[in-house]
């Protein structure tokens, strides 16, 4: 009777071990081929000057999609809303680089697929913007290959390429300028856009892009090679894309098409055609918007798995899939060391962007994109401080920059003249303008939230977004709104806001006085003299940042201090990379503390070493315009 029981027994689990094993066959393997900081500059796209023979080739029997868009134009911000299926402004996300926790209950995509039988493998960054919560990944390294899953298990493979990383082509740049390196892409023959001047250096960056999407074109060949020879690709679906727009500014940082516009394509072998988009065609082209935030989802319904309802985008293939929709979104935050918000949104034509803080420009000075004398950025800024370029090329470097933006991409696709102000445009710019606040409004974008009071909080950021106590979003977004557009009419109103009982408000009530400028601080000085004693730093900050900038020194001395102290903290690095924004912001206005200047230590503690860099980094643009030395920073173990 044992003999039998025991008989028995094994039977059912041989049979449940091959149920599963064919529950696993049954599903498709995934096959993701990735490249950093390039727009559509292929072959597959139309690109006579680009050299991407694999990919052109690639693209004759998948699929090319005409307008997709990475969430974010900077690494980590998109690669945290891709992975996670929450928008950046949503999940807390957003900035680069930073760090917030995953939201409660949630996972990332590949933790789903794992949980069916996947096999996932990551091979390139993780470098996400949210702490990695458990199970996502089998291995995640520069070794990890879908060849280590088990016998007829099914994978979803990552394989992350940065020879087209903005930092290849400054190395390729100095080589090529420095005569010792001929050019794959004659500098000469480069096509420059509108918006960049013609000189030297910025021919010889574009074509060191060019070189550089050449050589990523090449691994993705012997990537798609491995796969073939593996016999695996009748078996494969595979995407190829790269994580938002060129390397070049104006393009990576900025959220323009520019920026953000990426290629994707795809493939479907035969065996896997009925999970394929509903327009897709080998050698065929789709017009579906699809973005950064679509994927996760779209993943789990290639998988057979009906995407969770928090997750924000929408499902472009597989059992799931949702109708086309009618807009793509992209977002700005802080830059490395430098403050910004912007949100845009394109329905594949017209291009949206909303500056919410339009003080800065958009070609704020970062460090880690001017830094070498010899590269574009630094041409660029050398050739506009000389008054040498044109109503196009300056834009970048112009303060303020309009709070809307709006390009027409068919007429205009180097997106060089704003129609905001065109009489013709007024009912695409307002549908627009509708459907930025409309989606900010429904993923709850928490960007409105200074970054110091994010670590104030002791939970997630998107749950505390999504709670309407903690969060009053639609109060908050109504003053950020009047804030930046700059009318004076509001003026008074944001008066009254400076005394709400939420600090959030507070904020962007008193950063609208400073905003509007020398006029509406002169009609708010006594205002903001009292809110140097708010409760809140970043409402402190504010109110002096505006007395600094725009009074005399009768007004201006206790503010200045005020930013004096608040930089010179040593408890919280967010006051300090918010007092130092303030204190360059004002210029000469700091003069007298020029020579406290050179004397400061600048080392607050961290809550993580992502942030550590940004503070020395704002330090080294102040001492640039005082011509003090810049201080070589001490490597120092941070939390």
């Amino acid at each position: 009777m044992k003999l039998l029981s025991f008989f028995l027994m094994s039977t059912m689990l041989l049979n449940a071990q091959q149920q599963d094993t064919l529950k696993q066959a049954s599903k498709p393997n995934i096959l993701w081929i990735v490249a950093e900081d390039h727009g559509p500059h292929m072959g597959a796209y139309g690109d006579t000057f680009a050299t991407t023979p694999n990919i052109d080739e690639f693209a004759e029997k998948g699929m090319c999609y005409n307008y997709a868009w990475s969430s974010a134009p900077v690494c980590a911000p998109a690669r945290t809303t891709l992975w996670s299926g929450i928008s950046g402004p949503s999940s807390g996300g957003e900035h680069m680089r930073s760090m917030s926790p995953f939201p409660e209950g949630k996972n990332m995509f590949p933790k789903y697929l794992r949980d069916i039988g996947y096999y996932c493998s990551g091979n390139g960054k993780e470098d996400y913007n949210l702490s990695t919560p458990k199970g996502v990944w089998d291995e995640s390294s520069n070794r990890a290959h879908y060849n280590k899953r088990k016998p007829g298990q099914p994978f979803f493979a990552y394989f992350n390429n940065t020879q087209s990383h903005e930092g290849h082509i400054h190395d390729i740049t100095r080589t090529a300028k420095n005569k010792r390196k001929s050019s794959l892409h004659d500098p000469a023959k480069v096509k420059l856009p509108k918006y960049h001047p013609d000189c030297e250096a910025m021919r010889l960056e574009w074509a060191a892009y060019y070189n550089s999407i050449s050589v990523v074109d090449s691994v993705a060949g012997k990537r798609l090679a491995e796969l073939a020879e593996a016999g695996l690709e009748d078996n494969t679906i595979v995407f190829y894309f790269a994580d938002h727009g060129g390397g070049l500014a104006r393009n990576k940082r900025w959220p323009n098409n520019a920026g953000l516009q990426v290629p994707v394509v795809v493939y479907f072998p035969e065996k896997w055609k009925h999970l394929a988009p509903k327009e897709y065609k080998a050698g065929g082209r789709s017009d579906r918007l699809i973005s950064f935030v679509d994927f996760a989802p779209t993943m789990l319904s290639i998988a057979g798995i009906e995407p969770p309802q928090w997750m924000q985008g929408h499902p472009f293939a597989g059992s799931y899939q949702e109708k086309e929709q009618p807009y793509v979104y992209g977002f700005r935050g802080r830059m490395d060391e430098r403050l910004d918000l912007v949100r845009t949104v394109s329905n594949g034509r017209y291009v949206y962007i909303r500056n919410y803080m339009p003080q800065f420009s958009q070609g704020q000075r970062i460090d880690s994109q001017i830094r070498f004398h010899f590269s574009s950025t630094a041409a660029w800024k050398k050739l506009y401080d000389q008054g040498k370029l044109n109503k196009a090329q300056s834009l970048f470097w112009e303060t303020p920059k309009a709070p809307e933006e709006l390009y027409d991409l068919k007429n205009d696709p180097d997106e060089v003249i704003n129609l905001v102000s065109s009489k013709e445009h007024q009912s695409i710019l307002n549908e627009m303008r509708k459907a930025q606040k409309e989606y900010a409004c429904t993923i709850k974008d928490v960007g409105f939230i200074p970054e110091n009071e994010r670590f104030n909080t002791e939970i997630a950021l998107y749950d505390f977004g999504q709670n309407k106590k903690l969060y009053p979003f639609k109060k908050i977004i109504a003053t950020a709104e009047m804030a930046s557009l700059m009318k004076p009419e509001d003026i008074s109103d944001l008066t009254h806001l400076m005394s709400d009982e939420n600090k959030i408000v507070r904020y962007w009530a008193t950063m609208g006085i400073m905003m509007h400028g020398k006029n509406a601080v002169e009609q708010n000085k006594k205002e903001l003299v009292k809110a140097l004693s708010d409760t809140s730093d970043d409402v402190k900050i504010a109110a002096a940042w505006g007395l600094v900038k725009y009074t005399s020194s009768k007004f201006s001395k206790d503010a200045l201090q005020l930013l004096s102290e608040q930089a010179l903290r040593k408890d919280n690095i967010f006051v300090v990379i918010a007092a130092l924004t303030a204190l360059d912001d004002c210029e000469l206005k700091t003069k007298s503390l020029q020579n406290d200047f050179a004397k400061w230590e600048i080392n607050p503690e961290t809550p993580n070493k992502r942030y550590a860099s940004y503070p020395g980094k704002l330090m080294t643009s102040i001492y640039l315009r005082y011509g003090i030395p810049v201080k070589k920073g001490k490597k120092k173990n941070r939390k």
